[in-house]
């Protein structure tokens, strides 16, 4: 319960990998706040922790809304206290080939992905800055590192939250806040699971351990790298993918 007392934040906690790193984040102890533009589904987030005996609570934030995200951390600050813990995790795809991609589907993918992170990371950092302390982990993706064809807004953004990350790292780091990345590889979720059934297995061809990642795999390294066992690691991204990309 290395985390109890502490306040977190999941963005996009109202399905998929965001509700298993906060359900894992609570078994750690933490108040975790799922986030996510469908109330409903964080609702149901938090549900799920509090029947299996974890503290838990929802709110409504649309993280590329300016003025909805400044909404959302005084109003978490003023119930229970300013966070300790924010997990960028909310985002898009709007997939197609880079010379045929609309422009509203580049931006739209932007918005949520990068600048959704960029407006919860400088909400949460005014609070914590305060407090002297906290962990902030932006979740960005393998294929921010590589790219990916039809993903050309999703790639970008993935990559600029990459930069944001290491430019947070040093400007929070005197004020004992920590921030890295997490760049998970092809995990096993809705979005893959839609995929044809020949392109999952050539996915896993390129994977040196054989298979696709599940979103424990993710949760459990954002639970390393806000848990004290990571005073000394800020501004990395670590790459969990399976070895996809080494």
């Amino acid at each position: 319960m290395e985390l109890k007392n502490k306040i977190a934040l999941v963005t996009g906690g109202g399905q998929g990998i965001g509700q298993v790193i906060g359900n894992n984040l609570a078994k750690s102890g933490a108040h975790v706040i799922f986030g996510d533009i469908n109330l409903e589904n964080a609702k149901k987030s938090a549900e799920s922790v509090l029947a299996n005996g974890g503290n838990a609570s929802a709110t409504l934030i649309n993280v590329a809304d300016t003025e909805n995200v400044k909404v959302a951390f005084d109003s978490i600050a003023k119930e229970f206290k300013p966070l300790d813990i924010l997990i960028n995790n909310a985002g898009i795809t709007k997939d197609g080939l880079f010379v045929r991609m609309k422009e509203d589907d580049w931006d739209r993918v932007l918005a949520v992905n990068l600048k959704g992170s960029f407006l919860c990371g400088q909400q949460a950092a005014k609070h914590m800055m305060k407090q002297r302390q906290g962990a902030i982990v932006n979740i960005a993706s393998i294929v921010g590192v590589m790219g990916n064809a039809g993903q050309a807004n999703y790639s970008a953004s993935k990559a600029g939250l990459i930069g944001l990350t290491k430019t947070m790292a040093r400007e929070l780091a005197p004020r004992n806040i920590t921030v890295n990345a997490i760049a998970p590889g092809f995990i096993d979720t809705e979005m893959t699971r839609v995929l044809d059934e020949k392109i999952r297995d050539k996915l896993v061809e390129q994977i040196p351990l054989s298979r696709l990642g599940l979103p424990d795999d993710i949760a459990h390294s954002v639970a390393f790298l806000v848990s004290g066992r990571s005073n000394y690691i800020t501004g990395q991204v670590i790459n969990v993918n399976g070895g996809m990309l080494m």
